[in-house]
């Protein structure tokens, strides 16, 4: 079985075992709980998307390591096509689920892994590379969900790891048998985890030689003893818990969700194990990962954009101003914020190149500009949303409100825009554009938008650093079209 069904995805989370606690207590049946089923059904839907492919698209590919058909998420690139193969599965995602798809950290820390394990193996004769691929062709053949597992809580921001008060801050390596490792730490922001069968745990930074233990990639199941996923808040995720909520859930269908993964004591066998105190390839492993990640971001909330555009022509229509030219002035804002992030992602991607290991990464400058306005371009289309919104965006009465059968009257008469549109719909359509501006998806589109794979800064950095070769060449070339390079030049 190479790629799973929808519901053989479903029902596989139910054979799985794990630790997992929701507000404080420990949750057995994960899949159906109330605030982790949205969650669930976003994932499904990268299920639907490769079995809806009847040849090879953006949800489905051929393995490179068994020929056979694969979902894309867990398949290698190896080429610029596979790399934006992979961009357009993300928009379809984000159009899909208004949500997108935790499984890009799991793509972008199999092609991340696959081409350090690669290089270490020619520089040490380790046979890093040997156990991923066994262990990929495992995850290939069942469809597994993987999860890309790299920010840990670091504690002390101003110590290295090995520095910290506390030397769990960092994942890393208490002891090692003859067997395998056993590990303890955290991982942060653990996007869908939960709802993932493998995790693959990489380094969070470049280490030194001081912390050699904490240089360390491995891969675990996540019914693996010793392992804990806590739920993360989201704002209104108690909505979730009301009895027969819709409307005030704006985003009934699917959602996102975030754990702190505990490794508490755990053991992980040698054959799992795809790097162990070779510091130097530990800031190549999580640069890889991240340039995959920045790049895959713009076309992700190109994705999301058109749901939020969709949502903004909608509100239009139903407040009566559907031909108003100031409020078409600012879906064209939006639109062009959508197709900016898209333009960027896509061109990092059409502009990757090869590894050694033949793994196309996309470029890593437009991969840092399109993570660097996924930053902050979903915020500016969260404040047009809730612009032609209005203010009941946050002031508007409930769906228990609607339903009562004294004051239900009034809100429909009341919450009414123009008189062929229900008001039930004018309340989704708000509910909707509340929950992914200032509600639960808000995590996920803003904040994760934010911090995922690196904050503005870094994203800064990386275009000066690659510059510096570049910039006297464009102080010369500013100087001849000046004409000072003739006076300078000029016998």
């Amino acid at each position: 079985m190479a790629i799973k069904t929808k519901e053989e995805y479903i029902e596989s989370l139910h054979k799985i075992g794990r630790n997992a606690f929701i507000l404080g207590e420990r949750v057995e049946d994960i899949v159906n709980h109330p605030i982790n089923r949205p969650a669930v059904n976003a994932m499904a839907e990268s299920y639907l998307l490769a079995s809806e492919n009847k040849a090879n698209g953006v949800g489905r590919a051929v393995s490179y390591l068994t020929g056979e058909p694969v979902n894309r998420y867990n398949a290698l690139s190896r080429s610029t096509d596979d790399l934006v193969l992979r961009g357009e599965m993300e928009r379809a995602m984000g159009v899909r689920t208004a949500a997108g798809c935790p499984r890009s950290t799991g793509h972008d820390a199999i092609n991340a892994v696959y081409s350090v394990a690669y290089e270490v193996d020619e520089k040490y004769g380790t046979e890093y590379l040997k156990r991923f691929q066994a262990w990929l062709e495992e995850v290939e053949k069942n469809d597994f969900s993987v999860s890309g597992a790299m920010t840990d809580v670091k504690g002390d921001r101003s110590r290295r790891p090995s520095a910290q008060d506390d030397p769990d801050m960092y994942l890393r390596v208490v002891k090692e048998t003859p067997e395998g490792i056993v590990v303890r730490g955290a991982k942060a922001h653990q996007t869908g985890a939960v709802n993932c069968h493998e995790h693959l745990i990489m380094p969070t930074r470049g280490m030194t030689e001081n912390d050699k233990a904490y240089a360390i990639c491995f891969a675990i199941s996540i019914d693996t003893p010793g392992l804990y996923h806590i739920y993360g808040r989201q704002p209104s995720d108690t909505r979730k818990l009301e009895p027969n909520a819709s409307i005030d859930l704006g985003l009934p269908r699917f959602g996102g969700c975030e754990t702190l993964m505990v490794f508490d004591d755990l053991f992980v066998p040698w054959e799992r194990v795809f790097l162990n105190g070779e510091v130097e390839f530990t800031w190549p492993l999580v640069n890889r990962f991240a340039i995959g990640h920045r790049s895959s971001y713009g076309m992700a909330g190109a994705g999301v954009g058109d749901v939020m555009i969709g949502a903004a022509v909608a509100m239009a229509e139903a407040n009566g101003v559907g031909k108003n030219k100031i409020i078409w002035d600012k879906i064209a804002d939006l639109i062009i914020m959508s197709k900016m992030l898209y333009g960027l992602g896509l061109a990092a991607m059409v502009k990757g190149r090869p590894t050694p290991s033949g793994i196309y990464l996309a470029d890593y400058v437009l991969g840092g500009v399109a993570k660097y306005n996924a930053t902050h371009l979903p915020f500016s289309m969260s404040r047009l949303g809730q612009d032609i919104c209005g203010g009941l965006v946050a002031t508007m009465p409930g769906e228990a409100d609607l339903r009562n059968e004294e004051i239900g009257k009034f809100i429909e008469k009341y919450l009414k825009g123009v008189s062929h549109i229900p008001t039930e719909h004018r309340m989704r359509m708000i509910r909707l554009v509340e929950c992914m501006s200032m509600g639960s998806m808000s995590a996920d589109l803003m904040t994760m938008g934010l911090h995922g794979a690196g904050s503005p800064y870094p994203q800064k950095m990386m275009v000066l650093a690659d510059l510096q070769e570049t910039i006297p060449q464009l102080v010369e070339l500013a100087m001849y079209h000046a004409g000072i390079l003739d006076e300078i030049n000029a016998p």
